[in-house]
């Protein structure tokens, strides 16, 4: 792939380090409005996916409040509050966990991993971060009358939608299918197709799955990520946004004007994911709007170095 150097480690002056990578801006009518690396390779965007499975399973008849319609989207950090969301979905499809076949694990912040370590907790797979979409899964498959056993496996009828909705929102053909941390099927595409997803999503109108899944996330991006996050942070900075990050360090976000942005860091390096995003923004001028809280935005882009205690060098973003 065509990657080119997104981001430098600086330290005490020297270059010691870099994360290569790919990232693009979309205008408001599609086009490029300028990109780094190889915005047309297929990359696997991972969770960023989310919203867009989300919206198949609305067309197939999935109805949560817009809070559960954002957890069905998420990568949560195990909070409380997610699992007892997550517990709420599986409720209404009459399960509980043991339908889940997402893995057991900790929760993804490791603040709350530690809390639930002193309580005399275990891994589970509601705390997994992906369990909010596979509890949509299943109450999907419930709505329709489909088994629920094998729900992961890629002919199974959910799937066959999934797959459908992911290459129309994204406006080409599936670039490579693959399995999730989560078991889950994986879609591959562009970030150009992925980016071009977001903003059908961020201008879809009223009453569509589109729109449904965009409000959710706008409404409750504590659902989406966690209170602890970055993509939390940005999300509360930018009226109207809708974004998701993914593992391997993607991340798209898309504005309610329908431009968008989306980035791969080719070594996954999660450090350089925020510092990518923060520089685009301010790049095609995002952070000059008068309602968005740019010094929030700039913050989660700025990670310094440091040594002996001290500041000494940070990682950042190259022009």
């Amino acid at each position: 792939m065509g990657h080119e150097v997104l981001v430098e480690v600086l330290r005490s002056g020297l270059v010691e380090g870099a994360h290569h990578g790919s990232v693009v801006a979309l205008s408001a009518d599609g086009s490029v409005e300028w990109s780094k690396g190889d915005p047309e390779a297929v990359v696997l965007p991972r969770s960023c996916n989310k919203p867009l499975q989300a919206v198949a399973m609305v067309r197939l008849g999935l109805d949560l409040p817009p809070r559960l319609l954002a957890m069905a989207c998420a990568s949560h950090s195990g909070e409380p509050f997610h699992v007892a969301a997550v517990r709420e979905i599986l409720a209404l499809a009459g399960l509980d966990e043991s339908a889940l076949h997402n893995p057991l694990d900790w929760p993804l912040d490791s603040h709350f991993e530690r809390e639930l370590i002193a309580a005399g907790g275990e891994r589970s797979r509601l705390h997994m971060n992906c369990s909010g979409k596979h509890a949509a899964m299943l109450l999907t498959c419930q709505v329709n009358g489909w088994p629920i056993d094998d729900y992961l496996d890629p002919a199974h009828p959910l799937q066959r939608a999934i797959g459908a909705t992911f290459a129309e929102l994204t406006g080409r053909p599936i670039g490579h299918e693959a399995t999730d941390g989560c078991g889950a099927p994986l879609l591959g595409t562009s970030l150009v197709g992925l980016a071009s997803a977001f903003a059908r999503l961020a201008t879809a109108a009223p009453g569509t799955a589109e729109h449904r899944v965009a409000q959710a996330i706008r409404e409750f991006p504590e659902y989406v990520s966690g209170t602890r996050r970055d993509e939390y942070a940005v999300l509360r900075a930018i009226p109207g946004a809708i974004a998701k990050a993914g593992a391997e360090a993607c991340h798209v976000l898309a504005l309610a004007d329908g431009s968008a942005f989306a980035l791969k860091i080719a070594d996954g390096g999660i450090r350089a994911r925020p510092v990518v995003l923060a520089a685009a923004l301010e790049r095609s001028g995002v952070l000059d709007r008068a309602d968005v809280d740019a010094a929030a935005v700039r913050a989660t882009g700025h990670k310094p170095l440091t040594g002996g205690g001290v500041v000494v060098g940070e990682v950042r973003a190259v022009p």
